[in-house]
């Protein structure tokens, strides 16, 4: 069983306005509220392509009772650690220009609920592959990735991460199989400027020799990059109007995994659905109905660079 966790869940409000008003009162239409967070993005897009998962997470209050319902609306198995706080609402306003987004920082999350996370994901016995996607969540501790780490290890599960915290150089030691930073994590965390191509090959090359077997490299509109240690591919976009940015990253990583997990020789394919699901998702609000994946797929350039 593939398990996603999401540490720092949200309740996304994607909003829409003619113009954003100063000081005055500003009239929004189109509300739409998505159970969101980085690992639960990921769950949502592989059942769309009919991978399984379970859920895992902390969730507390009016909107992680929300979050937890919905995945089972789905028919996604949802395994919550339940806390004190509430899980945080995020507002993402588009106007004519330009999209706004205001992300709130979440709730505190204990060491009691770290314990009870760590408890939870020793007991299961069906673990074959943990991803562990998104921000940390406030107080959450490095000391908590290496238990995380440690335990799946000890299962024998292949971990993928994708995360934003500076704990992400720490982790490489544990050889996760896969993480996907972005050109920007990847100067934050790493101190690593991509400037051009052969910067970005550098950058991949260094990852893997840190101790991640394989990596995705997102550039956003620019394409991205990954290197399994052997050979380097460059994937291009397809270009969309784009309706929100959320979401769009993880659909390209559920995407991929869909298409690569099963079979890891079938890496232009999945690097074509990755890009194209991300496309598609960019044009929606939230993760959307992906209807024009496979339409979009067929547009995308794939090739081996080094």
């Amino acid at each position: 069983m593939l398990y996603t966790l999401t540490l720092n869940p949200s309740v996304d409000m994607n909003i829409t306005t003619n113009a954003l008003m100063v000081d005055a009162t500003t009239k929004t239409r189109e509300a739409v509220f998505t159970p969101s967070g980085k690992g639960l993005n990921v769950s949502f897009v592989l059942k769309a392509f009919g991978v399984p998962s379970t859920v895992l997470g902390f969730f507390g209050g009016f909107s992680g009772e929300h979050i937890v319902r919905s995945c089972h609306e789905a028919d996604i198995p949802c395994k919550p650690v339940t806390i004190e706080g509430t899980t945080r609402v995020n507002v993402f306003l588009t106007d004519a220009e330009h999209e706004y987004k205001m992300v709130n920082e979440g709730p505190c999350i204990t060491d009691e609920d770290q314990e009870a996370m760590l408890s939870l994901i020793q007991e299961l016995d069906d673990m074959d592959v943990l991803t562990v996607n998104g921000s940390a969540g406030r107080n959450v501790s490095l000391s908590f990735y290496e238990r995380l780490l440690s335990i799946a290890n000890r299962k024998g599960a292949d971990v993928i991460l994708d995360i934003s915290s500076p704990v992400l150089r720490d982790l490489l030691r544990f050889s996760p199989l896969l993480i996907k930073p972005n050109d920007e994590e990847l100067q934050a965390i790493f101190g690593m400027r991509l400037t051009d191509e052969a910067s970005a090959v550098s950058a991949l090359r260094t990852l893997h020799d840190m101790g991640a077997q394989n990596v995705l490299l997102s550039m956003g509109k620019d394409g991205s990059y990954f290197y399994d240690g052997r050979h380097v591919y460059r994937c291009g976009v397809r270009q969309v109007k784009q309706r929100s940015s959320l979401c769009a990253g993880d659909g390209y990583l559920a995407a991929f995994l869909a298409h690569w997990l099963s079979d890891r020789s079938h890496i232009e394919t999945a690097l074509r659905y990755a890009a194209a699901t991300g496309a598609d998702v960019a044009a929606s609000d939230g993760i959307g109905s992906l209807s024009h994946v496979e339409e979009y797929q067929r547009e995308i350039d794939v090739k081996i660079i080094r």
